[in-house]
């Protein structure tokens, strides 16, 4: 690419058909983001099953890792996305009408199974569409757009509980996937995408890049354990302090914040100084703020806590997406992907999974020490890993 070329700024074509529309699918994952495990436990759930609803989008997603390479791969990014974006419609309307603990599980997963699709189907369209070195502000600014979703939704959400009860953080979701599904639907397919006969299936992509999985992926797992806890801890220890949902929705948001104000800072500064510059922090500030959260003994306090945690997840934003990208082989490209995708979304499940297990037989601040421990050691392996996979990629003209 030549110089011209490349100060041409290629993510302002990019607006209205995936920056926009993600934002509006991140406000219906914002708002129901809070109101999950408190859903949960006005149905009747104890504390520990409560943590473990908001496993089950973790679940969703790993689940929808398995085939969501082939779904791509198939059908191509437009028509991946209705798919995805039906399924999602139909696990939010689930979780409207949940009468118990069980329905309103079903439709969690639901919107698990649909993000995994949803979110393979952009992260490929912007491995292909936009130039490498503009790469990182790319994803990063996606995985903001998102957070502004999450910024905005628990504000929406916190209103609608006002009238509509705890549920009503549902019914802001399902308004805005299907709005968001609608405008990315108009999105043609990039060249060099589309439908494959016969795509390859997940083992092999395991076969032929296990070592890459094995150890950068693990740090990858490492990273989601850290960002998937915080849905379960903030609102858990919100009502361990005694604050009412609508409060916990807002402190969510105020986290959140300043988590979109950091993502395009962070990708342009991964173009510029690398990924290793951006994710080290990152997930030491995640580990640190877990640290913290149970000396908080005051909403005020909390609030503080919460606030660091968005920066640190804010710093975060496209890391995962831009290494995936960078490590993309150029044929299977989805597949792999998807393979990637894998090992993050599984931290997803087992970050909240860790806290309903040590809850069940310990104290909630025993769970959050546990999620800390396991962020720390995510920084460790990649401050490791990063480089050694991404130097010849980074020095790439």
């Amino acid at each position: 690419m030549t110089g011209s070329s490349a100060s041409v700024n290629p993510l302002r074509s990019l607006g209205s058909t995936v920056y926009v529309p993600a934002a509006i699918y991140g406000i219906g994952t914002g708002a129901a983001a809070p109101v999950l495990t408190l859903r949960a436990l006005e149905l009747g759930a104890s504390v520990a099953l409560a943590g473990l609803t908001v496993a089950l989008v973790g679940l969703g997603q790993v689940v929808g890792d398995l085939r969501a390479g082939q779904v791509v791969a198939r059908l191509g990014e437009r028509r991946s996305v209705i798919l995805a974006s039906s399924i999602a419609t139909a696990g939010a309307l689930l979780c409207i009408v949940a009468s118990t603990v069980l329905w309103l599980c079903g439709g969690i997963l639901l919107v698990g199974l649909a993000n995994s699709v949803w979110g393979l189907a952009r992260q490929n369209y912007l491995s292909l569409a936009v130039p490498f070195e503009w790469r990182a502000r790319a994803m990063s600014l996606f995985g903001g757009t998102m957070r502004l979703g999450f910024f905005v939704g628990p504000l929406l959400g916190a209103a609608a509980i006002w009238f509509l009860g705890v549920r009503g953080g549902f019914v802001v979701q399902l308004i805005a996937v299907v709005v968001a599904g609608i405008l990315m639907a108009r999105l043609p397919d990039p060249p060099g995408s589309g439908a494959q006969p016969q795509p390859h299936s997940l083992s092999t992509v395991f076969g032929e890049h296990v070592r890459l999985l094995a150890t950068l992926g693990t740090g990858s797992l490492l990273l989601g354990v850290a960002r998937s806890s915080r849905e379960a801890v903030l609102p858990l220890w919100a009502h361990h302090l005694g604050a009412s949902a609508g409060t916990a929705s807002l402190i969510f948001g105020v986290g959140a914040a300043l988590d979109v104000v950091c993502s395009y800072p962070a990708g342009h500064l991964m173009d510029r100084f690398g990924r290793t510059f951006v994710a080290i922090p990152s997930i030491l500030v995640l580990a640190l703020s877990y640290l913290l959260i149970p000396l908080t003994t005051s909403i005020l306090a909390f609030t503080v806590v919460a606030i660091a945690m968005g920066v640190g997840n804010g710093f975060g934003n496209g890391v995962i997406m831009t290494l995936g990208a960078d490590v993309a082989p150029p044929s299977g490209r989805a597949e792999f992907l998807a393979a990637w995708r894998l090992t993050h979304d599984a931290g997803f499940l087992l970050g909240p999974l860790s806290i309903a297990f040590v809850v069940a037989i310990a104290p909630l601040s025993a769970g959050i020490f546990v999620v800390s421990g396991m962020s720390a050691a995510g920084a460790g392996l990649l401050a490791r890993y990063i480089p050694r996979y991404t130097r010849e990629i980074s020095s790439t003209p």
